[in-house]
C-alpha cells in the first residue's frame, strides 16, 4: 500500500509513556521508578491508564534479561545486533504477551504501532515478525527451552529472572532457600509509610500496621493521598528501613542531651524517623549528606520537626573527612552507600544494571565510613552499621575487617538484642529478607565503642 504509514493506527498514551521511560532507564540510567513517576505526574492518564503503564514498565525491566534471551531466540540473532530502541520495544511487547493479560493480537498489533511511531515504519515488519514468535510458547515454556543446557544455577537464575551472579550469592546465603527469596524480589511490594514520631500516628496512615515496627503501617494506592504524607508529618518508608533506624534508638536507650549523627542521611527517610526518636528521648540528631541535591531531600524529610527546641541539623560534608571531632556523638548509623541488592523489588532495573565489580568497587568506602563512625562516636556510644544489601562482601565481612583494623576499641552487640525480629539472626547481626519479613533485604550490625 503507498500510505500504509499513514493508515497505521496511533499508539496509546500508555505504551508511549513506558516506551520513553523505558528508554531514559535503558539509555541513560534513569531509576525506572524517578522516571516513570515523574512522567505520569506530567501526562494526562486515567487510573488505569496509570497503572497499566507502571506495570508495564516495572515488568519489563525485572524480566529484562530473561526476555532478551526470549528475543534472541525468536528473532535468531542476538540482542546486540538490534537496534537500542527496537530492543526496547520488543521488551515491552513481550512483557504484555508472557506477563500481562493483554490479548495476543491486541498486544502484537499495539506494539507494531508503537515501533512504527517511535521508531521508524522500516522496523514494524521486524517487530511483527518477532512477538508472534515470542507469542507461540508461554514464558514457562520459553524458560524450560532456555534452560537445557544450563547447570543447576543457571536454571535457578533464569527461571527466577536474575544474573547468574545474584543468583550465586543468594545460594551461598541461603542455600535451598534462595528460589523463595529470589521469587519474592519478583513480587510489586505494597507501598509503607512511616510516621514522624510527635507529628503523627499510626492510625492516621490509614493502612495495616507493620508487623514489627511501630512506627509504619502497609498501604496500597498513592501515598500523597494521605494527609499526613502531603504535610510532611509522615513518609514513605520501608519497614527494614524503620527497624534500623529503631535499633539504634533502642540500643542507645537512656542517653539524654546527647547528639545522635546520621553520617549518610540522603534521601533522608531513616533520618526523619531518628530526628523524632531522638527529640522523645531529649536528643538531637545531626544528618550528614556528601551530595547537596540529597542534603535538600532531607532538610525537606526534616522540615515538620523545624519548630521543635531539639530541631535537628543538616550538613553537607564528606563522611570519610567530616569536621566534627573525634567522640562527638553518642549514637551514630552508618547508612552506607552500598549495592542496593536487597531492594530489587522496589528497583525492577538494578539486577541487570549492577555487576559484581560494583560490589568490590563499594566495599573500601563502605569500610572508610564505619571506621569514620566509629572515629565520631564517644566511648560508650552506640554505632549501627546498615547496608540495603545482604551480600557477603558488604555485610559481615566489612565489619569483621574494620573491627580487625581500626585503633578504635569496639565490641559487637547481638542485634536481637534491640529486634526480636524472627528468622534475621546471623551470628551477632541481623539480616532481613523480603520472603520472610515483607521486607527488604536490609543488614544491621549493632557496636559498642569500648570506654
Amino acid at each position: 500500500m503507498p500510505h500504509a504509514k499513514l493508515a497505521r493506527r496511533k499508539p496509546d498514551a500508555a505504551r508511549v509513556l513506558a516506551y520513553a521511560t523505558l528508554r531514559a532507564v535503558t539509555a541513560e540510567d534513569a531509576y525506572a521508578n524517578l522516571e516513570l513517576g515523574r512522567r505520569l505526574a506530567e501526562a494526562d492518564l486515567d487510573a488505569r491508564d496509570a497503572a497499566f503503564a507502571t506495570e508495564l514498565v516495572a515488568g519489563t525491566c525485572r524480566l529484562q534479561g530473561t526476555y532478551d534471551r526470549v528475543i534472541a531466540a525468536a528473532s535468531c540473532r542476538r540482542t546486540a545486533d538490534l537496534s537500542p530502541e527496537v530492543l526496547d520495544v520488543l521488551r515491552l511487547g513481550a512483557h504484555q504477551l508472557l506477563s500481562m493479560r493483554v490479548p495476543s493480537r491486541a498486544a502484537v498489533a499495539a506494539t507494531v504501532d508503537l515501533a512504527g511511531a517511535e521508531v521508524g515504519e522500516r522496523v514494524a515488519g521486524l517487530t511483527n515478525a518477532v512477538l508472534r514468535k515470542v507469542d507461540a510458547r508461554s514464558l514457562d515454556e520459553w524458560v524450560a527451552d532456555l534452560s537445557r543446557g544450563e547447570d543447576e544455577l543457571g536454571a535457578l537464575a533464569l527461571r527466577t529472572h536474575h544474573p547468574r551472579w545474584i543468583a550465586e550469592e543468594y545460594v551461598r546465603l541461603l542455600g535451598d532457600e534462595a528460589e523463595a527469596a529470589l521469587a519474592a524480589n519478583n513480587v510489586n511490594p505494597v507501598p509503607t509509610l512511616v510516621v514522624r514520631p510527635g507529628l503523627a500516628t499510626v492510625a492516621e496512615l490509614d493502612g495495616e500496621p507493620t508487623r514489627h515496627s511501630p512506627y509504619g503501617a502497609r498501604r496500597p494506592g498513592n501515598p500523597g493521598d494521605v494527609a499526613a504524607v502531603r504535610e510532611g508529618r509522615a513518609g514513605v518508608q520501608d519497614e527494614g528501613s524503620q527497624l534500623a533506624a529503631l535499633a539504634l534508638a533502642r540500643a542507645a536507650e537512656g542517653q539524654s542531651g546527647r547528639r545522635w549523627l546520621d553520617l549518610c542521611a540522603g534521601p533522608g527517610g531513616k533520618a526523619a524517623l531518628l530526628a523524632g526518636l531522638a527529640i522523645e528521648r531529649g536528643n538531637r540528631l545531626v544528618a550528614a549528606e556528601l551530595q547537596p541535591h540529597r542534603a535538600r531531600l532531607v532538610s525537606q524529610a526534616l522540615r515538620g520537626y523545624a519548630g521543635s527546641d531539639l530541631a535537628p541539623e543538616v550538613l553537607c560534608v564528606d563522611g570519610t573527612a567530616p569536621p566534627w571531632r573525634p567522640g562527638s556523638f553518642g549514637a551514630v548509623l552508618a547508612d552506607v552507600p552500598c549495592s542496593g541488592l536487597g531492594a530489587l523489588r522496589r528497583r525492577p532495573e538494578s539486577r541487570w544494571r549492577r555487576r559484581p565489580e560494583d560490589v568490590t568497587a563499594l566495599v573500601p568506602l563502605q569500610k572508610r565510613l564505619l571506621e569514620s563512625a566509629l572515629q565520631a562516636c564517644a566511648p560508650g556510644g552506640i554505632v549501627v552499621y546498615v547496608t540495603c544489601s545482604p551480600h557477603h562482601a558488604e555485610t559481615a565481612e566489612v565489619v569483621d575487617a574494620v573491627l580487625a583494623a581500626t585503633p578504635v576499641p569496639a565490641e559487637r552487640l547481638p542485634v536481637s538484642g534491640v529486634l526480636d525480629v524472627p528468622g534475621s539472626a546471623t551470628g551477632p547481626y541481623a539480616q532481613l529478607w523480603p520472603h520472610r519479613h515483607g521486607t527488604d533485604a536490609m543488614f544491621v550490625a549493632l557496636l559498642r565503642r569500648a570506654e
